[in-house]
Formats: structure tokens, C-alpha cells, sequence
């Protein structure tokens, strides 16, 4: 891992000729755990870890923690195209760190043989440049979306909203995996107007670590649900 500064990108690799597998992260709001679950899940199908834009450096970065918390392997954690240094929307944070974020940087995905999953920064409707959102390139990925939405109180406007714009703009959604508590009704209900599948819940754990996040991942999802 590179110290905790803003970057420019790296070189953009060359577009595989191969289709990717795998799926975008993304969540209804910030620090509601998708990291979190983007590990437990890229343990569980093997599969690597790209957070194309990183904002704020201060503490452990996303990255970090998915390389801390599942594989533990760095030729399965991809560098960030921008590393910016402030916790806050990317094209503010770039502006910040005097940066404008290049859009050409993120079209190609890092190449590998397995699964990739791709963690956005936040929702889909965080702004990359000033004119530009998340869910305006997350198309050319080619991947299907899972969502990660928060059990807590305000969730149902916030996650059915999220999938809205997704079916606005034509993105593939594959699930929804809820993140806290279980609130079974809430959960339902969310799923029942979105008209997709509720894919499991990770709840809140008081020990963060590989053993019990794997067995955590174990007891409330279904490895076949994520099968390409």
C-alpha cells in the first residue's frame, strides 16, 4: 500500500478481451458497511478487490481493510486510479488535493482471471467531477450492481431511491444486501418495491476480524447467489 497522500492516476491497463465477472458495490449512504461486506464477500468467491477512487487517507483506507480482512494478498487488492486525501465527495476532494479526476482513467478495469468486485466510493449519486456521477460510468463496467442498504430507521426512501436511478439509467441491479440489525419487515418491504432479491444481512459485528466475518458471511448468505 502507497502512504496516505493524494495520487494521480497510474497507468490505465490495456482493455481485456475477455468479459469481466464479478459486481459493483455500491451503498445507499456512507459508512454503512459495504467494505465490510465487500470482504466477507471477495473471501468467500475468491475473488479480487478495486476501489477506483479513494476519498480520505487520514485512517485506514478501504483497500487496507479489504486486504486485512479477506485474502491478505496484494496481487488481489488493485490500486486505486486516484488515492485523494479528504473524506468527502471525490470531486470535491480532488479539487482539494488540485486535482481534476480523468474519467478516461476509470473506463478499463484491472485485468485478472477471477471475479472482481468494485467498490464505489458511497452512492451512485456522488459526484466524480462536476459534471459527471458515479452512476454515469458504472455502466461501462459491465457489471451487475449490488446494493448495500443500512437496517437502520430511513433506509426504505434511501434504498428504493438508490434503485430508481439504477433503472433510470438502465443499470443492471443484482440484490440487496442489508447491513445492521435485522428488520424483517423493512427488509421485505424494500425488496417487495424494488422487485429484487434480498440477499442476506450482515449484522454489526463486535469482533471485526477474517474468522469471524467469514463465519458471519456463512450463517446469513448464499455463496450460489453470487455465481457470474
Amino acid at each position: 500500500m502507497t502512504d496516505a497522500t493524494a495520487s494521480a492516476p497510474t497507468n490505465t491497463p490495456a482493455p481485456s478481451t475477455t468479459p469481466p465477472t464479478g459486481f459493483i458495490i455500491a451503498g445507499t449512504g456512507t459508512d454503512i458497511g459495504k467494505t465490510v461486506f465487500a470482504a466477507a464477500l471477495a473471501e468467500a468467491i475468491d475473488a479480487d478487490y478495486w476501489k477506483p477512487v479513494q476519498a480520505g487517507t487520514s485512517f485506514e483506507t478501504d483497500s487496507e481493510i479489504v486486504y486485512r480482512l479477506a485474502n491478505g494478498r496484494s496481487d488481489r487488492v488493485h490500486p486505486e486510479r486516484y488515492r485523494l486525501t479528504t473524506p468527502c465527495s471525490p470531486h470535491r476532494a480532488a479539487l482539494i488535493d488540485g486535482l481534476t479526476i480523468d474519467l478516461t482513467q476509470l473506463s478499463a478495469l484491472p485485468q485478472t482471471a477471477r471475479p472482481l468486485l468494485i467498490e464505489l466510493a458511497g452512492g451512485l449519486l456522488v459526484p466524480l467531477t462536476d459534471d459527471t456521477l458515479q452512476a454515469d460510468i458504472v455502466g461501462r463496467w459491465g457489471l451487475p450492481i449490488i446494493l448495500c442498504a443500512s437496517t437502520a430507521l430511513g433506509t426504505i426512501n434511501h434504498t428504493l431511491l438508490s434503485v430508481e436511478a439504477m433503472a433510470r439509467r438502465g443499470l443492471p441491479l443484482h440484490g440487496i444486501a442489508f447491513i445492521g440489525e435485522a428488520n424483517d419487515e423493512t427488509e421485505a418491504i424494500i425488496c417487495a418495491f424494488a422487485r429484487t432479491r434480498r440477499l442476506g444481512r450482515m449484522p454489526m459485528l463486535q469482533v471485526l476480524d477474517t474468522p469471524h466475518l467469514k463465519a458471519a458471511f456463512a450463517r446469513n448468505f448464499r455463496a450460489q447467489d453470487f455465481a457470474p
